[in-house]
């Protein structure tokens, strides 16, 4: 492709609503342009992007004996009403009425689809195992849409959907699954780490998610070096060492604390540490009030929360100041667990049944409660784990120190079990003529997710370095001054004969000052660069790598034997692409 015919608006400066790189870097390098906020257009450049990873996924999909189909984005709400999932998913769900009043949503997953799809088709234990797979586009309303592909409204994805006789046939879907996960992401050279994952809106029996590594990630991950264990921020169990003194217990005390309403602010004053502090949350749960007591030091879980009280996230939010005056009888930043009005549900995290002697709100502005203790003061549902993790955590597996990092969740597989072929009524008949339900799968890759992970972990401050795998185009061939025949007639000569090669090239041929045109090279992140200059006449051109831009004169009968080199060093062959 010449660069004087290719649609590519590339922008110097760094659009004002661009947080990230990768958000940043694909608006400027002409790849993608914002209808509105979270939804996108993919320019030529960066839909080349799209297929290439949309290509990778295919072909271990199909490697891996998925079957690849193509269902309707538009579903009617009674599929979701069987599932009970219609009210459930949450605000994020599109949803829209046609011409006769029926209701629709925008598909956010396809779960009840495919299920019902099965049920109709799939009549026999000898029709099983079966896993069908598409790439389309889906749709979520995010509350608020940001860092680009990475948390968008609109947004590409592959789904696939496993339907198995029994749990063990679904346990080994899975790990077919999982492991065609990992050849896709390694292919992709992506950084990334397989972690336990929380089911969330999807339910079910066990997840994983992979995650790419990236300092920008809005994913949390514990992880132990000493073992295998991973598992998101939402799903790692909590196990600490606790700072409790064996002590008797004392008596209460009412402490003047005032307008000290935070754990810092008090264990300043009382020169107390946090540690020995119980904090307070109070939510509207649902129907009812929580109210939720952990130890000072820490931070509360909300997905546990929302898991052990058996609602959906959406359906969580902390209570106001007038709910919270309300109940307690205090200020915000005085509440405590001890004379809480009546129908308020105390929860209370196990590690505070350990504690002894702790500070808690009076219920009263101004003052806190010290040697504060559980059972003698007061009591509560208690509940095992309701923390977040932290750094230097134990281990669940083997009681090593967690460490923590950051990442852009690029995939996830379910064990969904029976969940939706028991709300549809989705049944085969076994070997003796009886029903039974399916047992199913459910398996993610963000495609356009996964180019801008991509991006966050390939770029520099000039711009993307693309592996050659992804890359819009291999090579990108500059002729410094295009008013020079000879440099002319080199670059089209090296171009035409690369793309018999069948490599893909981009011939930038525009009129144009030198610099424009690194700067653009660089930006747009070709790995392989050859520039045609003063040495045209004798066949010397500069040979460099977008990765590592150390420039080399070479003669350009030596230009295929470099390339084939940097294939050969990301793994591939000429002939593969």
């Amino acid at each position: 492709m010449k660069m004087s015919e290719l649609y590519v608006p590339t922008l110097r400066e760094i659009p004002s609503e661009a947080e990230i790189p990768s958000h940043q870097l694909l608006l400027r390098a002409g790849m993608m342009r914002k209808l509105v906020s979270g939804i996108y257009s993919y320019l030529p450049l960066g839909y080349r992007v799209i297929r290439k990873i949309e290509k990778i996924v295919r072909e271990e999909m199909d490697k891996s004996g998925c079957q690849e189909l193509l269902m309707s984005a538009i579903q009617p709400k009674e599929l979701w009403v069987e599932s009970g999932r219609w009210e459930n998913y949450g605000p994020e769900m599109f949803k829209l009425e046609d011409r006769n009043n029926r209701e629709f949503c925008l598909g956010p997953t396809h779960e009840e689809y495919f299920t019902a799809l099965i049920k109709d088709e799939i009549k026999s234990y000898k029709q099983l195992p079966l896993n069908l797979y598409q790439i389309q586009t889906k749709y979520r309303d995010e509350k608020r849409p940001r860092f680009g592909l990475i948390r968008s409204r609109e947004f590409i994805m592959k789904d696939a959907y496993s339907f198995d006789r029994d749990f063990q046939g679904m346990k080994a879907a899975y790990q077919n699954m999982w492991d065609a996960y990992e050849k896709v992401f390694k292919k992709l050279r992506l950084k990334f780490k397989i972690v336990e994952g929380d089911s969330g809106a999807m339910g079910g029996n066990e997840s994983h998610e992979f995650i790419a590594l990236s300092e920008v990630g809005e994913g949390r991950i514990a992880y132990c070096d000493n073992c295998e264990y991973a598992a998101t921020d939402e799903k790692a169990k909590v196990s600490y060492d606790l700072k409790c003194k064996d002590e008797e217990e004392k008596k209460v005390e009412k402490v003047y604390t005032p307008d000290l309403r935070t754990i810092e602010e008090v264990s300043a004053f009382l020169k107390i540490e946090g540690c020995n502090f119980a904090k307070a949350l109070i939510y509207k749960a649902k129907d009812e009030i929580v109210f939720a007591l952990i130890p000072g030091d820490r931070e509360l879980n909300e997905i546990k929360l929302c898991h052990y009280l058996g609602i959906a996230e959406h359906e969580l939010e902390l209570a106001d100041e007038d709910v919270i005056k309300e109940i307690t009888g205090a200020c915000v930043g005085f509440s405590g667990p001890i004379g809480l009005k009546k129908g308020v549900r105390l929860l209370v995290d196990s590690r505070i049944t350990k504690m002894k002697n702790f500070v808690v709100g009076a219920n009263e502005t101004n003052y806190h409660l010290r040697n504060v203790n559980y059972n003698r003061d007061f009591s509560g549902e208690v509940v095992e784990d309701l923390l977040l993790v932290k750094e230097g955590d134990l281990c669940p597996k083997c009681g090593e120190h967690l460490k923590m990092d950051r990442g852009i969740e690029v995939g996830n597989i379910f064990q969904l079990g029976t969940k939706y072929s028991k709300s549809l009524n989705a049944t085969y008949l076994d070997e003796n003529g009886k029903g039974q339900y399916f047992y199913m799968g459910s398996y993610g890759i963000g495609v356009s997710r996964t180019a801008a992970a991509i991006v966050e972990q390939c770029h520099d401050d000039k711009g993307i370095i693309w592996p050659l795998i992804v890359t819009p185009y291999h090579v990108i061939i500059t002729v410094i001054n295009v008013k020079d025949q000879s440099q002319t007639d080199l670059g089209e000569k090296i171009y035409k004969e690369l793309d018999k090669l069948g490599l893909e090239v981009i011939l930038d041929d525009r009129n144009e000052r030198a610099g424009v045109k690194f700067n653009d090279r660089d930006l747009i992140g070709i790995p392989i660069r050859i520039t045609v200059g003063k040495r045209a006449k004798e066949n010397i051109v500069e040979y460099s790598l977008r990765a590592s831009e150390d420039n080399m004169e070479i003669n350009t009968d030596k230009i295929i034997e470099n390339i084939k080199r940097e294939f050969k060093n990301q793994d591939l062959d000429i002939k593969e692409i």
